[in-house]
């Protein structure tokens, strides 16, 4: 017996669980890509702009976030386009900027928990329908049935149990690594974001303004 009988021992239940694996499949691949061209040298990404912003060179560090093409990179471009506008502006750029890349960062991630939670569950209903008529079938042969009249239907509801299961482990462990990669991206962004304002303010030699009045959390 091939796989693909198999899947069709399940009953109807399967099809909506292997709909649910390609989707939960594509978002894990989808994710997967966008998140490894977010990762940035977060260190020598500082080095450079700081040195940039010490000299006061804003169109060179503009230019040169503009060329890295990373969440962070394009955070701090965007704050540093309000540079002319004054602390205030460049530190209310840099939050909306990091909320929207947060936001495409996670785009996908909730429905992938969801995946999770559900795909198990459509499991277990099979499974349960399933012990149902097996013991429907013992209640038409009168209580005289032998193993091998339930041994068929007991392991084909067990068949969507177990595709459940392993549609949803996988996306619970993928959803839990991309978490985890999110919440270290945000700490890089808000380290480099509060640096980039300290930095800004220490050029502008203006001691009326202290430093936590320019921290963010993004």
């Amino acid at each position: 017996m091939n796989y693909f009988s198999i899947f069709l021992k399940g009953g109807l239940l399967m099809w909506p669980i292997l709909l649910l694996s390609i989707i939960g499949l594509a978002i894990i691949i989808d994710r997967y890509i966008i998140l490894r061209k977010s990762k940035t040298n977060i260190p020598a990404f500082m080095v450079r702009v700081r040195g940039l912003l010490k000299r006061k060179d804003i169109h060179g560090a503009i230019s040169y976030c503009s060329q890295e093409k990373s969440p962070v990179a394009n955070i701090i471009r965007k704050g540093l386009s309000k540079y002319s506008l004054g602390h205030e502006r460049v530190k209310e750029s840099i939050e909306n900027a990091g909320t929207q890349e947060i936001s495409k960062l996670e785009k996908g991630i909730p429905f992938l928990a969801t995946i999770a939670g559900i795909a198990p569950l459509l499991g277990f209903l099979g499974t349960v329908t399933g012990m149902i008529s097996a013991f429907m079938t013992i209640q038409d042969l009168a209580g005289a049935a032998n193993p091998s009249d339930l041994a068929g239907g007991i392991w084909e509801a067990l068949i969507t149990t177990a595709f459940g299961l392993g549609v949803g482990i996988p996306a619970l462990a993928f959803y839990n690594y991309f978490v985890n990669s999110i919440k270290r991206l945000v700490g890089d962004i808000e380290t480099v974001a509060n640096d980039v304002i300290d930095v800004i303010q220490d050029s502008s030699g203006d001691p009326n303004e202290s430093k936590d009045e320019v921290e963010l959390d993004i």
